[in-house]
């Protein structure tokens, strides 16, 4: 995009301390300097406890200043706010009239405080807002009017606001510095397809929801996620790397610009809502974001199986010979999608009676419920004007659709002519949970899967008033287009007088949360919603996949920046299309890609169906991955469910890029052709065509291969290494110090819950590991709350002085089936023994046992690997395993 950058003083002495030229045209100079005269600070109060401070500002040219954009809002408050010794809120709004912001209901926050001063308001100390306890500390600057937040250990600024601050009725402008020399490396702001994870200078975010093909590169998609994380290096030897988020809440749309040395957000209205969150371990960010916006959702074990779908089923009979495909050729089948293939005339809660009539496609669900398999279909937001429609005559009696020009909207989607719920209509979302219940008399589907939720439209009307056309235009679909193509328009009203103009971005949010509460209400289990739109918060509710991808090797690789990204912003559970949705997928590619995707917190196929068909079990080279990869998938299950009890409680992604474990080395922050599962499993797929090795980053350590256990690596430093790429099998390592929960594979999750456990156990170079497994029925609304059944047990493991040894420590047991489900097997990895052992003794709470008669050892490398198998350990009684080898 064309962007704009600064002439001003401020901007001038950053491009000084960078070394560098400033990079603003001479059109772009004058275009700034007329868009703002910036502010004044007329008064400030910090409160007797240090905790909150407001300022009164004042522009600074009296009249209004520039009239490029509107003209300057004249008095602002800001008011900022330590809400946590890890959480800075700053706000800034119009101090007179009061403005659009994301509604409490949506994301509960709290309320703006009076502050009453505490002390001299002329004093430097009043200018500043600082805690013993937070490492935060904020700093208003007067005249003219900026603010710092800082870390206090470090003295390291972390944001940086320039004084050309801009504060009109619809556009509002904020640029804070950053570090030089690439001192800062930024990641997240979406959704966008981005070619790297890590923030590039130059990259531009337009956050306006937008049904855009996601193969579409740099433009805005179907979400908006105005939060960046910033990890910054060691300052010197001796200090640790440290991380911090930035959320700016507010729905309107916008531009994000970042220039490397600097971030710039222009937003077409509402306020400047700034959270800052103190980390300082990536980890804690996450942590601190998601106890602000919403802890994400868990999730129903059966979800962790693996999905197919198609848009081309087109009857009944296509199903059932999908689910016998998969059956055949003894790939793992977990969920069977229907597309809007099902429906009659593409409406909401209805079937084809002709090639999905509701008695056998009853039957047919029943049959996957008898097997332990689910199955789940989509829903579109737009209601078919229809007389002789049900859901629509009871839309009306309920007068629950969106307005414009004095009735309802009339959009147009599959079926034609729509009306669209008013999601910020209680009456709309009641409405939604009815028309869901009702339908699941009918179909008792087992989860639900929304889409074309931006809002997307097939028409744009004509503009209605001011707001259709802002005075700035955000590049919508990086041509700056306006902002009411091929969605709802910018002038239609919500319930309450809401314009979709603040609330455009918020529909799939709202559409997601009158989904998931329809859910739970209707079957008292654990709701599992997908979901292609959302906004700040959305985890808690909903699912989410990268949208409508294509059979490329771009896609794939670009899948895994997308979905490192969507961990960072709360929503863990999330997927690509595998194989590709639009164009024809390769055989090769159908592989390599089932062999990556085996691996997304959310694993499904789908397609479009204009496409070849690309069921794994099509191509033998492919179905061979695919038992390979979805095996290893589903022995994993125990460890990736565990790691979705830690993203609920934590906000702790599934999929985590590698400085999340490993934030001193730098060379982790450019890694994403790779990503962690958790703290220590590491995926390196193959990501181009015809590829026989793959160029592997190892942080310094022990890293043990998954599929047969041998020593791959192991590193004094970080480095790069080239690993062989079998054709069907992906690279899967797990790091030393980790010990992992395994179950038997099986064809579907609930048999593979019955199967004995097993504990891998791969040591570090100090001989001990750790690890945790999280169990509970899978189904339950709440999943480690304090009214339900569930368990978690922590184990430790160490390589001693002639033998080994895993201790485990139950934290939490409620789970009556823990008592019966037992560890059958350990293996330990990475054993120094010089020689193979003559003999083991297997000991179970320093008692001599027969048990663990079962037990070997065999070299690999310059290391062993040694089990004990036959075991019976119960998972919820605590225990201590010794292995005496001799």
């Amino acid at each position: 995009m064309a962007s704009r950058r600064s002439p001003c003083l401020w901007r001038l002495w950053l491009c000084l301390c960078c070394c560098a030229a400033c990079p603003c045209s001479p059109a772009e100079s004058r275009r700034q300097e007329v868009a703002g005269g910036g502010y004044r600070v007329r008064a400030v109060a910090v409160d007797k406890g240090g905790s909150r401070l407001r300022a009164e500002l004042a522009a600074a040219v009296d009249g209004g200043g520039s009239a490029a954009y509107g003209d300057d809002v004249q008095k602002l408050d800001v008011y900022a706010s330590l809400e946590t010794d890890s959480r800075l809120r700053v706000r800034i709004t119009d101090a007179e009239h009061p403005r659009w912001e994301v509604p409490q209901d949506v994301i509960p926050r709290a309320a703006p405080q009076q502050v009453l001063p505490g002390g001299d308001a002329a004093s430097p100390r009043s200018r500043v807002l600082s805690a013993a306890t937070s490492d935060l500390v904020f700093t208003v600057h007067a005249s003219p009017f900026r603010f710092a937040v800082s870390r206090r250990s470090t003295g390291d600024v972390l944001f940086d606001a320039s004084p050309a601050l801009v504060f009109k009725d619809r556009y509002l402008e904020l640029t804070s510095a950053l570090p030089p020399a690439g001192r800062a490396s930024l990641y997240g702001l979406g959704e966008h397809t981005k070619r790297a994870f890590r923030l590039r200078p130059g990259d531009a975010f337009t956050l306006w929801n937008a049904d855009i093909t996601a193969s579409t590169v740099d433009v805005n998609l179907y979400g908006s996620h105005p939060f960046y994380l910033d990890v910054r290096p060691p300052a010197n030897a001796t200090s640790s790397a440290a991380a911090h988020g930035v959320l700016l809440l507010n729905s309107n749309g916008m531009d994000v610009e970042y220039g490397g040395s600097y971030v710039t957000y222009r937003v077409i209205g509402g306020v400047l809502d700034l959270y800052f969150f103190a980390g300082p371990s990536p980890l804690a960010v996450v942590d601190q974001y998601t106890q602000l916006v919403g802890r994400p959702a868990p999730m129903p074990y059966w979800s962790f199986g693996f999905h197919q779908c198609r848009w081309g089923y087109r009857s009944l009979a296509d199903l059932e010979g999908v689910v016998a495909g998969y059956a055949m050729a003894g790939i793992p089948l977990e969920v069977m999608w229907s597309d809007i293939d099902y429906m009659d005339g593409y409406k909401d809660f209805t079937l084809d009676p002709l090639n999905f009539p509701a008695g056998p496609m009853r039957r047919f669900v029943d049959r996957l419920h008898r097997n332990g398999q689910k199955y789940v279909v989509i829903l579109d937001p737009g209601i078919k004007v229809n007389a002789t429609y049900g859901t629509f005559v009871r839309g009306m009696q309920q007068d629950v659709f969106l307005k414009w020009n004095g009735t309802d909207y009339l959009g147009e989607v599959w079926p034609g002519d729509v009306y669209f719920p008013d999601l910020l209509n209680p009456r709309a979302a009641e409405f939604w949970a009815r028309e869901i219940a009702l339908f699941r008399r009918t179909l008792p589907a087992d989860g639900l899967w929304i889409d074309m939720n931006e809002i997307s439209s097939f028409v744009d009307a004509a503009p209605l008033d001011a707001l259709d056309d802002p005075p700035y235009r955000i590049n919508n679909h990086g041509e700056r287009r306006p902002i009411g193509n091929k969605t709802v328009p910018a002038s239609a009203v919500h319930h309450g007088g809401v314009r979709e103009y603040d609330a455009h971005n918020l529909f799939g949010l709202l559409e997601a949360r009158a989904t998931h509460g329809a859910l739970l209400r209707d079957t008292g289990s654990r709701p599992f919603v997908l979901s292609r739109s959302t906004f700040v918060g959305s985890g808690r509710y909903t699912a989410h996949w990268t949208g409508d991808n294509s059979a490329s090797w771009d896609d794939l690789r670009y899948s895994i920046n997308t979905i490192l990204s969507f961990g960072l912003f709360g929503i863990p559970m999330v997927g690509a299309d595998i194989c590709g949705f639009f164009g024809n997928t390769t055989e090769e590619l159908c592989r390599r890609w089932i062999q990556l995707g085996a691996f997304y917190p959310f694993s499904r196929d789908h397609s479009s169906n204009d496409t070849a068909r690309q069921e794994l079990y099509l191509w033998e080279s492919v179905a061979r991955s695919a038992r390979k990869a979805l095996g290893l998938r589903y022995r994993m299950l125990p460890y990736m469910y565990t790691l979705m009890y830690e993203a609920h409680t934590t906000g702790a992604p599934i999929a985590r890029p590698l400085f999340f474990s490993y934030p001193g080395d730098v060379a982790t922050h450019d890694v994403d052709r790779q990503f962690l599962l958790g703290r220590g499993v590491l995926v390196s797929p193959v990501l181009e065509p015809g590829a026989t090795t793959v160029d592997a980053y190892f942080p310094a350590g022990r890293w043990f291969n998954l599929f047969d256990y041998s020593l791959a690596v192991a590193m004094a430093a970080g480095g790069h290494v080239t690993l062989p790429a079998a054709a069907d099998t992906v690279n899967l390592h797990v790091a030393g110090g980790n010990i992992l929960p395994l179950q038997r594979p099986a064809r579907t999750t609930s048999l593979a819950r019955q199967t004995a456990f097993q504990l891998l156990v791969a040591l570090g170079e100090d001989g001990s590991a750790t690890g945790e497994l999280f169990l509970d029925d899978g189904e339950s609304p709440e999943m480690g709350g304090p009214r339900a059944k569930w368990s978690l047990v922590r184990f430790t493991g160490a390589a001693e002085r002639g033998g080994l040894t895993v201790r485990s420590h139950v934290v939490y047991n409620s789970y009556g089936p823990s008592r019966t489900l037992v560890i059958g097997k350990v293996v330990f990895l990475g054993v120094q023994s010089p020689a193979p052992p003559r003999g083991f003794t297997v000991y179970v709470n320093g008692v001599k046992t027969s048990a663990g008669r079962d037990h070997g050892y065999r070299r690999s490398g310059a290391f062993g690997v040694a089990h004990v198998a036959g075991l019976s350990l119960p998972v919820g009684e605590e225990f201590e395993l010794k292995v005496a080898m001799s």
